[in-house]
């Protein structure tokens, strides 16, 4: 005898569909779990909660219409169709708190973000977002999103400054626990991390017990970016007075770029280009969990990509095949171009090329953390394996010349 005993209740999934739920239900009958298929859908209704068949698959198809509508709205924004969206959201008000745009914050967050068509806020964008506000929309949801999203990129000011006009906090923490200062720290975009220091915003936001607890200087300093616009983020919180939990001169000076302050500092202490930092917590990519704890100056200048002070280094007599400490675990010891092979869009690949010039020892193997999303994955590789788990891929997916270079200069893997 088929098994009709009652399953389990659960929520339904997300994204519901009665595609997804007619087929749980045939593959229960076809399974022995119901005697029909009209006994089989009766039971999906109760494992969702719903009485019968007929009212579960009338709140999937109202669900389903509410997503085509959020999708609607969405094609809209990324028209620049403003007397669309007026229309979409006159009709159904509702619309103003749709789970779209960053976070699912709504639509004023996918607005101010200017992200589809990518380009600085037209006229017609900002008078969307305006509308928005005026008409319904929260300049706050979820925690100051539009302005979050909006600060990422220095082109769109123009957003931020409507934004702020209609009362966006600057000093607001974005879902409680990502202050919006943070956010041009993460992409190194100085004209808006300026911006919005100009306009009140706190940099000195440090707080413990936060997912993100440093303040926008040692935010800024271990972002996953990498650019020559790194040091221009330090230098404007620096004039701003932020502070940084951590003392290190000569690393705070090469990030920003100020060869002429290292070099008096080696002056100064020449054995400092020996010298192993414990205390660099930071470094890692978007894709690899490497930090520069325990590592030299030399390391540092790869990481970043700054071909100027590795070659300032290397004159002052560091070592290219120096090792960073190995901790308790037997993980560590790369050499400083573990760190330059391994940065996306070809960031590191003038330090590669300047490294093996000066004698980088290709054939070193070492016991490393693996990707970012895998915190347990730990791996062994020479500088071309490790070159080749992150390839650095372009926006176009197009890998890195890292690891053909490598390889091409004999490297082994």
């Amino acid at each position: 005898m088929p098994n009709e005993s009652p399953l389990e209740s659960r929520p339904l999934p997300e994204r519901a569909n009665l595609r997804h739920l007619k087929d749980e239900a045939k593959a229960l009958k076809s399974a022995g779990g119901a005697l029909s298929l009209a006994a089989a859908q009766f039971q999906i209704a109760r494992l969702y909660g719903f009485a019968s068949w007929p009212k579960l698959k009338a709140h999937v198809e109202s669900l389903e219409a509410v997503q085509r509508e959020i999708a609607e709205l969405k094609q809209a924004i990324d028209a620049n169709d403003l007397e669309r969206v007026k229309a979409m959201m006159t009709r159904n008000p509702a619309m103003h708190r749709a789970p779209l745009g960053y976070g699912k914050n709504g639509p004023l967050t996918w607005v101010a973000e200017c992200r589809v068509p990518w380009e600085a806020p037209t006229a017609t964008r900002l008078a969307m977002a305006q509308w928005m506000i005026d008409n319904g929309s929260d300049v706050h949801q979820g925690g100051d999103g539009p302005l979050m999203r909006a600060a990422l990129v220095g082109m769109r000011i123009p957003m931020m400054e409507l934004l702020v006009k209609n009362g966006a906090d600057v000093n607001a923490e974005w879902n409680g626990y990502y202050p919006i200062v943070l956010a041009p720290c993460e992409t190194l975009q100085p004209a808006a991390l300026k911006w919005l220091l100009d306009h009140g915003a706190h940099p000195n936001c440090a707080r413990e017990g936060r997912k993100y607890p440093d303040s926008a200087l040692d935010f800024v300093i271990g972002t996953y970016s990498r650019s020559e616009r790194l040091g221009a983020c330090i230098d404007s919180l620096l004039e701003a007075g932020c502070t940084s939990r951590r003392n290190m001169p000569a690393v705070m000076d090469l990030l920003r770029g100020r060869m002429d302050l290292l070099a008096e500092r080696l002056d100064a202490d020449p054995s400092m280009i020996h010298k192993r930092f414990s205390d660099l917590d930071f470094g890692s990519t978007a894709a690899r969990r490497l930090t520069l704890r325990g590592t030299t100056l030399l390391h540092v200048a790869a990481e970043y990509g700054n071909l100027e002070a590795a070659q300032l280094l290397v004159e002052r007599g560091a070592d290219v095949n120096a090792r960073a400490d190995v901790d308790e675990a037997g993980v560590g010891g790369q050499t400083p171009i573990f760190h330059a092979a391994t940065q996306f869009y070809d960031w590191g690949l003038p330090v590669v090329e300047f490294l093996v010039r000066n004698g980088a020892d290709l054939s070193l193997r070492t016991k490393l953390p693996g990707h970012y999303e895998r915190p347990d994955e730990f791996v062994e590789c020479t500088p071309l394996g490790y070159a080749r788990l992150f390839p650095g891929m372009d926006s176009h997916g197009t890998e890195s010349r890292a690891a053909p270079f490598l390889s091409a200069a004999g490297a082994a893997e």
